[in-house]
Parts: structure tokens; sequence; C-alpha cells
């Protein structure tokens, strides 16, 4: 990585977490330039505009976020469906924690920023078709190994749950407790034809 993108990640890095705290209309750049400790100029280098910036930033975080998913979905040595589960505990787990940092950036964007930059939305539009895609596939993986049984086609169900366990977050913010997320557990069992466990 050479010096000049080391510098464009570190302003993407040191934003996210006051854009994930506030959002991003109200996250000033006078503050994103304070957390990332970099002059108006280098921040105008990288990114033409805050609206450019954003749409970057949501390509970086869904970058960062297919990676890791292709790392709890893709081990061979487990069934499909434990390796599915493992990503929702992992998801309740953040969704819950205090630290804005492991929130979801899709989340916190998607109803502020659709309807006003349609780079953004398009950033998000993307990300989050990509996270159902590699649901689809391990879904289809449960389906050949035996870990999944449900007569739903995979892209329809990893659909279906992708959309729930969005709107089980947005409901666990308005709620301030963990009944919609626990509910969604419950629910994405039933779906791949699991026993229901202690979630």
């Amino acid at each position: 990585m050479t010096d000049q993108n080391t510098v464009r990640q570190h302003i993407l890095d040191a934003a996210r977490p006051v854009i994930l705290q506030k959002g991003f209309t109200a996250a000033g750049l006078s503050e994103i330039l304070r957390c990332a400790a970099v002059p108006k100029g280098s921040f105008y280098h990288y990114f033409k505009s805050k609206e450019l910036f954003g749409e970057a930033m949501l390509e970086a975080y869904f970058s960062d976020y297919l990676t890791r998913l292709d790392g709890l979905l893709t081990n061979n040595a487990e069934p499909a469906a434990q390796r599915l589960m493992g990503y929702w505990s992992l998801w309740m787990e953040t969704q819950l924690a205090e630290d804005p940092v492991g929130k979801c950036l899709a989340v916190k964007l998607s109803g502020e920023v659709s309807d006003l930059s349609e780079a953004m939305r398009c950033a998000l539009h993307k990300g989050t078709s990509r996270i159902v895609e590699r649901l689809s596939r391990c879904i289809e993986e449960g389906r050949s190994d035996g870990s999944v049984s449900s007569s739903v086609s995979s892209n329809q169900l990893a659909e279906a749950l992708y959309q729930m366990w969005l709107g089980a977050t947005l409901l666990t913010k308005v709620r301030r407790d963990d009944s919609a997320l626990k509910t969604a557990m419950r629910s994405t069992r039933a779906a791949l034809g699991l026993a229901d466990g202690t979630d």
C-alpha cells in the first residue's frame, strides 16, 4: 500500500466511529478532520466532496465486512448451517455491544443517505447485495451437506433473513433491548430447519 493509500485509508478508518455514532449528516467535516488529525487540504486531496468521501467509506466498510464474512462462511470443516448460525450469533453480539465501532454501517446509514445521495445509495445496494449472495451460497451448501432443510429457494431465504436482521437491528435501537434480535435468532433457526436452541 502506498503512502497516499495509507493516508486515505487512515481518514476513512478514523471517521467511521464518528459516522457510526452521529450519522453522516450530523458528523461535521471539522470533527472528521480532528479525529483523523489531517488538514482540510489533505481531505479534499483524497475526496473531492463529503458525498464522495461517504461513498468511499461505504465501499471500504463493505470490503472489510465481506472479507470477514468469507472467513466465517467458507470454513468447510463445519456444516454450513453451523457457519450461518455463527454469523448471526456474531451479528447479535456486535450489535448489542456498547462499542459503536462494531455496529452495522448499513443499518446506520441506509435510511439517512439513500434519499440524499445516489452514489451512497448505490454503494449500499451493491454491498448489501454481495452479503446476500454469500449467504445464499452458504445456504445452498447447507442443502448439499444436509445441515439446512428448507423448501424456500436459497436466494429468497438469504434475502429474507438479511432483511429480518436489518429490521431487528433497527428495532433494537428503538426498543433499547435485545428482544428483536432474539426473535430474529429463533426465526432464523426455524427458517433453516434447525432445532430450536437457547438463543
